[in-house]
């Protein structure tokens, strides 16, 4: 199985390096409410206006400083950290702010941007440089304000979206208790566990019917990865025997065999690329709870499948490689902590 080596980290961060600060080509998602409101992107958003859309820059954001932390020799580190005094300054994220509380708003890249930004702080937290602190201190308040935004809305979500793109819920909670790990946010974390609990707790015999022809994510394999992050151990082996009860022999096949890419150049095919990605991460998180006999070694060759059908496209056209390292990275350190 393909392992994280400086030498990829490098390749990873040079990508995103070159393009969080790309501001063309960009895909927004902007509602306007009069003509004052057609704005360019880095009018928009002083930090996230690169990387084709907000939410990958977002995660190229998180990628730099994932990559920074875990490696402190890194080549690119320097023009990382010359990135994040540059870009996340007060006034900066007080502009993403201002656009945060527009009316128009108000459903502003949910619930895929909000769990990415969270991403993004959690890992600041986690530096443990005094320039990472300062850098922390400065997102914390744009962090909190997607915190109190989802947690008001799940508690209105009264049936989750199992689609296999960014309005993805279980994602979301996913990354979202990742973060409330990392600040220690205790009431938040119990809110995620509970609504994840609420959607998911039932789910059994998963067909698998995926994947569709722009999937990134797989419904499947995400909702198994956060019911593993929201229940206990001991809740979890039962859940994921009901779920997907014939796991030991292989099924369903489709989760163990990588999706098929036919245009990179396609924005929507290059998801799949993500997808196989993506499943791989999910798969990892999910493996230590299968025991040889339950398919533990399918489970790893599924990995190394998907991995080895996917790291060598994370760059070479734009429209994969403004976001898919970043799933790359997730699939190649799924454990940061650890």
């Amino acid at each position: 199985m393909t392992k994280l080596t400086e030498e990829i980290a490098s390749c990873f961060a040079r990508a995103a390096l070159g393009h969080v600060r790309r501001e063309w080509p960009n895909k927004l998602d902007h509602v306007m409410g009069g003509p004052a409101d057609a704005k360019t992107p880095r009018e928009l958003h002083p930090v996230f206006f690169g990387s084709f859309d907000w939410h990958s820059c977002v995660h190229g954001y998180w990628l730099l400083a994932r990559l920074a932390r875990r490696y402190p020799r890194l080549p690119e580190r320097s023009q990382i950290c010359a990135l994040f005094d540059a870009q996340l300054t007060p006034e900066n994220i007080a502009g993403e702010l201002a656009y945060l509380a527009r009316a128009e708003s108000r459903g502003f890249e949910r619930p895929y941007g909000w769990a990415w930004m969270l991403m993004l702080a959690g890992e600041l937290e986690r530096q443990e440089s005094k320039e990472g602190e300062a850098w922390s201190d400065t997102v914390r308040p744009l962090a909190q304000s997607f915190q109190r935004k989802l947690a008001a809305w799940l508690p209105l979500a009264t049936y989750p979206v199992r689609a296999g793109v960014h309005s993805n819920t279980a994602f979301a909670l996913l990354l979202a208790l990742d973060y409330a790990g990392a600040v220690r946010a205790v009431d938040f974390a119990d809110l995620c566990q509970d609504r994840a609990k609420k959607w998911y707790a039932d789910d059994t015999d998963c067909q698998g019917w995926e994947p569709s022809g722009e999937d990134f994510l797989s419904s499947a394999l995400v909702e198994a990865a956060c019911m593993r992050a929201a229940m206990h151990y001991d809740s979890f082996d039962p859940w994921l025997a009901r779920f997907l009860p014939r796991l030991a022999n292989g099924e369903p096949a489709a989760l163990f065999l990588p999706a098929t890419v036919t245009d990179r150049s396609d924005g929507k095919i290059a998801h799949l690329d993500g997808l196989n990605l993506s499943r791989a991460w999910c798969w990892r998180l999910i493996a230590d709870a299968v025991d040889d006999s339950g398919g533990r070694a399918r489970i790893k060759e599924a990995i190394s499948r998907h991995l080895d059908s996917a790291l060598g496209h994370v760059t070479g056209d734009y429209m994969g490689e403004h976001w898919l390292a970043s799933f790359a990275l997730l699939a190649l350190d799924p454990f940061p902590d650890r």
